[in-house]
């Protein structure tokens, strides 16, 4: 579904529309296809996701996957709770770099790549917003080969599964992580920074005025067979520990099937507080 087009500003109104439909297919426990031209040079890349709503009056995740003779692109975008254009945020945002990505010929310059779609998703999103507030965290990977580049904004997360250990990758864009950068150089105590009650908020995110730059792997990250991708929003890794998901990554099923047991987990605990929670996990065979 085109939410804007390059003429025009949709109204609000057909956005929230849109987004709304958008959302309850996602939540629809089902295999989201990806968007595909050709596989030659990707293949045996298996792509799954899951997603729940949680607790939550409505859904502010979104994502897409996109597969293109030249690469993978995977995105993975929470908006704001609380904020009412939380899902237009993160579906503009989404949407936009799947856009730039598929207009491309051929593998593009990966800085060059994040630095533009970034820039173009925040514009979009200060657009469709029309004023209301929002804003969303977003967490984007690139497959090359074997080769995994990455961007992220806000405290989304990408980190790969290797030999039954997750290996985070990118680093959450929150008061909590500048806290504890305090603590180890010895500006403040453990306790300032446990007690501090804004260290959950974000301190980067796409969809404001004053957005600089995501975060970029300075180098590609060399995988190796067996090597699961894992993206996922803080309502999947502030419900389930770690070793939670390690031993779901660790079993002999599918990307799709390993999502899907992720959501169930999450679901089964039956959390008051319940994040949207979103997963998407992509393997290569070798």
């Amino acid at each position: 579904m085109i939410l804007w087009n390059d003429k025009e500003l949709t109204p609000y109104w057909v956005i929230m529309a849109g987004c709304l439909s958008i959302g309850l297919l996602l939540f629809v426990r089902s295999r989201i296809p990806v968007r595909q031209r050709n596989d030659r040079a990707t293949t045996g890349i298996q792509i799954g996701n899951g997603q729940t709503i949680g607790a939550r009056s409505e859904q502010d995740d979104y994502f897409a996957c996109a597969v293109e003779p030249y690469g993978v692109l995977a995105v993975l975008a929470d908006g704001i709770s609380g904020l009412s254009g939380g899902k237009v945020s993160s579906t503009t945002a989404v949407e936009t770099f799947i856009r730039e990505f598929e207009e491309l010929e051929r593998f593009p310059d990966p800085e060059e790549f994040w630095d533009a779609s970034a820039h173009a998703a925040n514009q979009a999103i200060l657009r469709n917003l029309l004023g209301v507030p929002g804003g969303t965290t977003l967490v984007s990977a690139m497959i090359k080969g074997r080769d995994l580049y990455w961007g992220a904004v806000g405290d989304s997360i990408l980190a790969v599964f290797r030999k039954g250990e997750l290996l985070p990758i990118n680093h959450k864009h929150t008061l909590e992580s500048q806290l504890e950068e305090q603590y180890m150089s010895g500006e403040i105590s453990e306790q300032e920074a446990l007690d501090n009650p804004q260290r959950k908020r974000l301190v980067n995110y796409l969809g404001y005025d004053h957005f600089k730059q995501m975060e970029i792997a300075d180098e590609p990250f060399a995988l190796q067979p067996a090597d699961k991708i894992v993206l996922c929003s803080d309502g999947v890794y502030n419900s389930l520990t770690e070793m939670e998901l390690e031993t779901i990554l660790a079993k002999d099923i599918s990307p799709f099937d390993a999502a899907q047991a992720i959501i169930d987990l999450i679901e089964e605990k039956q959390l008051v507080h319940q994040d949207n929670a979103t997963i998407i996990i992509l393997e290569q065979g070798w």
